[in-house]
């Protein structure tokens, strides 16, 4: 196989063992005491150390290469997860009390956003290695494409797991990302020269002016997305009056749609074409605006999930910004830029819960509202610059 396909399985791995817990955290938590604020620190607190973290392991996989680092991202994510399934177990036999159950799965959690920063920087610096320039656009929309497989995948993996104990799919998880180290170890090449290890990796930072505007439009987009996905179940249920088994259906049928056409937008459509970052922004982003214009906007199911279906057509702008961040620096500076691009993602997701869910408790369109503000803003700034993302 190219190493093209390895790092799809390997990243596709990696993001289906992560999703296989979106299902089950929620009730897992209740049948442990825990409530719905400690279940969001969770997320908030991996989400944290991916933030301070990302450009640390980017930076350092330049120096160390790119497999070590892969390695240790996957193999200390196996580690949270077996941590998290025995803290978990403890707490159903009542073994601690709930503040000490609470601190040490929070800890297991930190421990896993830690070492899981590793692997999504470093794939994406690896995939520039074994790159041309001229292709970066194509192959990372491969990327995109095992991300958005995985989450489709994972919760339905994990809704069935779960039939067999709410911690079947957390031990299941802590077990895939040991075959997926041991895929990489054995299978994965490294993609790095020897001699570029020894070489000092250059500086970049948040404030570099070649990267600084490209990061706050991937901020943008992410904090954007992550508002939609953190109330869009609450809008199908008002919108539409449904039960809460009702919405789990209807939410559940409509963002399996949303994702297989980003995945088939990603997957098929981005490489078919070829066309250049800065055209896949520019048709992403009005795509993805369309999008949430629909959202606040529609009151039927057709409505509503032709809307995420233009969502999902606009996250052709992903691989294009992707490679437009790692065509504006050095071959030796990918590592770092794939790092500050996951931090920017990370901190994303950290403030999209709570903007989305608290716009959402003064009206049920101002999330929306918000995201389609952030995607003008983002189409403004690519068209007043006319050559960024060429």
């Amino acid at each position: 196989m190219r190493p093209l396909s390895l790092l799809f399985l390997t990243l596709f791995n990696s993001i289906l063992g992560l999703s296989i817990l979106f299902p089950i955290l929620g009730p897992l938590a209740r049948e442990l005491g825990l409530s719905e604020l400690q279940v969001g620190l969770f997320s908030t607190g991996y989400a944290l150390m991916q933030f301070l973290l990302s450009p640390y392991w980017g930076r350092k996989s330049e120096t160390a290469g790119r497999k070590p680092i892969l390695l240790v991202g996957i193999l200390g994510f196996s580690v949270s997860f077996f941590l998290f399934a025995l803290f978990a177990w403890l707490g159903y036999q009542k073994a601690l009390s709930e503040p000490t159950l609470f601190t040490l799965l929070l800890l297991s959690r930190l421990l896993g956003g830690a070492f899981s920063s590793a692997t999504l920087p470093t794939a994406q610096a690896y995939l520039a290695d074994i790159t041309p320039r001229e292709n970066r656009a194509q192959n990372f929309a491969v990327l995109g494409a095992a991300f958005g497989l995985g989450i489709i995948f994972g919760p339905a993996i994990g809704a069935g797991l779960a039939q067999f104990g709410l911690l079947t799919p957390v031990v299941f998880s802590a077990g895939l990302a040991l075959l997926n180290a041991a895929f990489v170890g054995w299978v994965l090449p490294e993609s790095r020269r020897s001699e570029a290890h020894l070489e000092a990796t250059p500086g970049l930072s948040w404030r570099d002016p070649r990267v600084l505007p490209l990061l706050a439009a991937g901020l943008s987009i992410n904090l954007a997305s992550v508002a939609m996905e953190q109330t869009v179940a609450f809008l199908f249920q008002d919108r539409l009056g449904l039960s809460p088994a009702q919405t789990a259906q209807a939410v559940g049928l409509a963002l399996v749609v949303f994702g297989v056409v980003g995945v088939l937008v990603q997957g098929v459509w981005v490489r078919m074409v070829r066309w250049s970052p800065r055209a896949l922004i520019l048709l992403g982003l009005p795509l993805s605006l369309l999008g949430y214009l629909g959202l606040v906007f529609a009151h039927n199911f057709a409505g509503l999930t032709a809307a995420l279906v233009l969502l999902g057509l606009g996250t052709m702008a992903s691989p294009g910004l992707s490679a437009a961040q790692s065509l504006a620096v050095s071959d030796r500076e990918q590592g770092a830029i794939a790092g500050l691009s996951s931090a920017a993602q990370a901190l994303g997701r950290m403030l999209g819960p709570t903007l989305g869910t608290g716009l959402y408790g003064l009206s049920p369109a101002y999330p929306y509202v918000f995201s389609a503000l952030l995607i003008s803003l983002a189409m403004l700034f690519f068209l007043s610059q006319p050559r960024l993302a060429r």
